[in-house]
Parts: structure tokens; C-alpha cells; sequence
């Protein structure tokens, strides 16, 4: 048997998703105003939406200020290719009132012009890159920026959410929805 994205992840409503995972698509509709692309598709698993929004939370609540956590999240976003959440972040951004050259820098995954945030960038690709296995030298310039041994796992629970993320986007076809296409 052979399915096309489209037919694998189908834009479920909150009549047509599995029964577990309704109640959390009424609250993700009542905050947002609508079931965004990537809430539709992913409750073809209760289990993965769950997922993701309970590491999202924890990684909300780390020592990780929002700014460097948008950091983190961005790098993730480029680097594997998610315009979704290119487009969500970039709006948080904005409603942050970021740096515009942050985001423009964020968005292109070129350096930052603000030294602390791209030893954010460079320290969540460096993970990326050896899988973890940094080295001190890595791990000294993060260090050396006023982070911490706690925030550098903070980094990795960052990774990791965003990982999930990113790749259950790209693999189930979650488009932008109409609210943030200015954004993308």
C-alpha cells in the first residue's frame, strides 16, 4: 500500500482527531484562534503533539532567557529546513521587539551581530555537529559568554524539542497557515 504525505497526514479537525487528542486541540484553538497546519497533521500521533508541547513547556521554563531560546530555536529551524517555524519564530521575534539584524541574521543562519547570541548559535550547531560531544573549547567560549553548565543542557533540551518539531513539520507537509505568511 502506498500513501502520499497528504493522505498519511491529513488536516485533522477536532471532530476527525483521534479522541485523545481533541481536548488538547480545543485549548491549542481557543489560545491561538484557530488549529495551526502542524497541530492538524501531528495529532495523526496524540503521542508526538503531546510530546512536543510538554518539552516545549519545560524548555519555556528553563534559566534560558526568551531571546536566547528564539536563538536556539531559529538555528534549529534553518538548519533543518522548517519554514513553519521560521515563520512562527520570526513573529514571536517581532512581538518581542528583537533586533531586526538578529532576525535577518537568524533567518539567513548567518552569524549575529551581537557577540552572546551567536555563541548561542555556534554552541547549539557545535551539538549539532559532534552529536554532543563539544569539546572544552566549545564548551569555554559558551562558558565565556556568561552561560553556565546548566544552560548548555538547556541548549540540548532546546535541540531536542526543536528536533521533534522540525522534522514531524517537514514530514507531514505543515504548511504556514494564512495568519503567518507575512512571515515567511
Amino acid at each position: 500500500m502506498s500513501a502520499s504525505v497528504t493522505t498519511a497526514f491529513p488536516d485533522h479537525t477536532i471532530e476527525t482527531a483521534p479522541a485523545a487528542a481533541r481536548r488538547t486541540m480545543t485549548a491549542i484553538q481557543d489560545e491561538w484562534g484557530y488549529i495551526p497546519s502542524a497541530v492538524a497533521k501531528q495529532v495523526t500521533s496524540p503521542h508526538t503533539l503531546d510530546g512536543f508541547l510538554k518539552l516545549n513547556a519545560i524548555f519555556e521554563n528553563t534559566t534560558l532567557d526568551r531571546l536566547v531560546r528564539e536563538v536556539v530555536i531559529m538555528t534549529m529551524a534553518t538548519r533543518n529546513g522548517c519554514h513553519l517555524c521560521i515563520a512562527i519564530h520570526t513573529q514571536r521575534l517581532q512581538a518581542m521587539d528583537a533586533d531586526l539584524a538578529v532576525i535577518t541574521a537568524l533567518r539567513a543562519a548567518d552569524p549575529l551581530p551581537e557577540p552572546r547570541l551567536e555563541a548561542v548559535r555556534c554552541f547549539t550547531l557545535r551539538v549539532l555537529e559532534t552529536t554532543g560531544a563539544v569539546g572544552d573549547e566549545a564548551l569555554d567560549n559558551f562558558l565565556a559568554h556568561g552561560f553556565t553548565p546548566q544552560n548548555a543542557l538547556e541548549v540540548v533540551l532546546g535541540i531536542a524539542t526543536y528536533t521533534l518539531s522540525t522534522f514531524a513539520n517537514r514530514l507531514t507537509g505543515a504548511t504556514i497557515d494564512p495568519p503567518l505568511t507575512q512571515y515567511a
